[in-house]
């Protein structure tokens, strides 16, 4: 029998949570070694790409951030797509919950973040950067640590973290898509019309999959908009129902041949060139600079508040429940899991302070989205230990809400 391209995803993102924490430990031993000058250096050197005419030249940090991860928000797109179409989006009874608390996960942060911006004078600019809950370092964590838990709370954390990657992805297209070209626009937009159609009535070819989301790529970049929008768009269009001469859909085989790239290579690669902290004359000043504090504080205390929160509050209007024998400490556990905000905040703070990833603004956004994390991860681990050990109690019994969710299915 095969495996659920759901099951599949939160295999791969869970054994990629240790490839990107030895790829973040490199970065930091890297940028505070002898090798410092020269890692920094490679960051900011100028590569050119050029087929005939086509011609780009960018920096490897930016090669990074709008080539290879244009590769990551394809894979969200197609995960994102398959949930809304087939999986646990598909129910409304079981989206409310996860939607809402990926919500209120949105708007603890910037409250915190805004009031300390208020308070303590950190730059307004950096509200989108603790919104954000990085996937794979957040079911590795839920994997250390999740033996004896409901597997709905899996689910329940999937379900929410895809729903926060929506909504950081809309943050990007909102405030750092700005000045866009609209004739290589519209082109991408004809040819991603032109190319759904033709998929949806033929069978197309692998290479050509990857010729046209190359061109919609190179498109987008003439466009100035961020390549994480296309990404995302180039993957609704891929089909979901297979042919009768395919053993699987375009989808789901697109799902599997990119996850491990994007699992350990694509993610590793932009941890490795974004973790790099140099500590070399860092003052105590600078570690607790209103901008690290206020990263770091929307990420623990704003996402936590933000997502159990709004979790209760469904279940206590009765617009949700509680996922499936989960108790709410274990949710609680969840919703501080949701603090680790590692590479899609790390890749917002790109976007909000741009400039040299050595640049003071970057140093402090690292240690803020470095510090929030690690808290969230820390505190997430204490909680979920705990709430494994603890025996399980009937939740129909201590919540009535939860039938209408717990029995949609069977």
């Amino acid at each position: 029998m095969a495996r659920k391209p759901t099951l599949d995803f939160l295999k791969t993102e869970a054994a990629s949570g240790s490839a990107l924490a030895l790829a973040a430990i490199a970065a930091l031993l890297v940028a505070n070694s002898p090798w410092s000058a020269d890692y920094f250096a490679w960051l900011k050197s100028y590569h050119v790409l050029q087929l005939g005419p086509i011609r780009l030249e960018e920096t490897i940090s930016d090669w990074i951030k709008e080539g290879l991860m244009a590769i990551f928000f394809l894979v969200v797109g197609l995960e994102i797509k398959y949930e809304i179409v087939r999986g646990e989006l598909s129910d409304p009874r079981k989206l409310a919950t996860p939607v809402l608390a990926a919500l209120g996960g949105m708007a603890g942060p910037a409250a915190v973040y805004l009031f300390l911006s208020m308070t303590m004078g950190a730059p307004h600019a950096g509200w989108p950067i603790p919104l954000a809950t990085d996937i794979a370092f957040a079911l590795a964590i839920f994997g250390f640590v999740g033996k004896g838990l409901p597997s709905s709370l899996r689910v329940f954390l999937l379900t929410l973290a895809i729903v926060d990657d929506l909504g950081a992805i809309a943050l990007i297209a909102l405030l750092f898509s700005e000045g866009a070209n609209w004739t290589p626009l519209f082109w991408a937009l004809g040819l991603l019309a032109a190319f759904g159609l033709i998929a949806h009535r033929i069978r197309v070819p692998t290479p050509f999959w990857v010729l046209g989301f190359s061109a919609v790529w190179y498109l987008t970049i003439l466009s100035g908009l961020s390549t994480s929008l296309t990404a995302v768009a180039f993957a609704m269009i891929v089909p979901i129902q297979a042919r009768k001469e395919d053993r699987q859909s375009p989808l789901k085989e697109a799902m599997h041949d990119l996850h491990p790239w994007n699992a350990f290579l694509v993610l590793p690669l932009f941890a490795f060139a974004k973790a790099g902290v140099s500590f070399a004359g860092l003052s105590l000043e600078q570690a607790f600079a209103p901008l690290v504090v206020a990263i770091a504080l929307g990420l623990f205390f704003g996402k936590q508040i933000g997502v159990f929160g709004a979790a209760w509050l469904a279940s206590a209007l009765r617009i949700g429940a509680r996922p499936t024998d989960a108790s709410w400490l274990q949710v609680y556990g969840i919703s501080l899991l949701c603090g680790v905000g590692f590479t899609m905040s790390l890749f917002i703070g790109v976007l909000a302070f741009p400039g040299a990833v050595d640049s003071p603004e970057q140093v402090e956004v690292k240690l803020g989205v470095i510090g929030g994390s690690i808290l969230s991860a820390v505190g997430a681990a204490v909680v979920l230990g705990l709430a494994g050990r603890r025996p399980r109690r009937d939740p129909a019994a201590a919540d009535p809400q939860i039938e209408p969710l717990a029995g949609s299915s069977s």
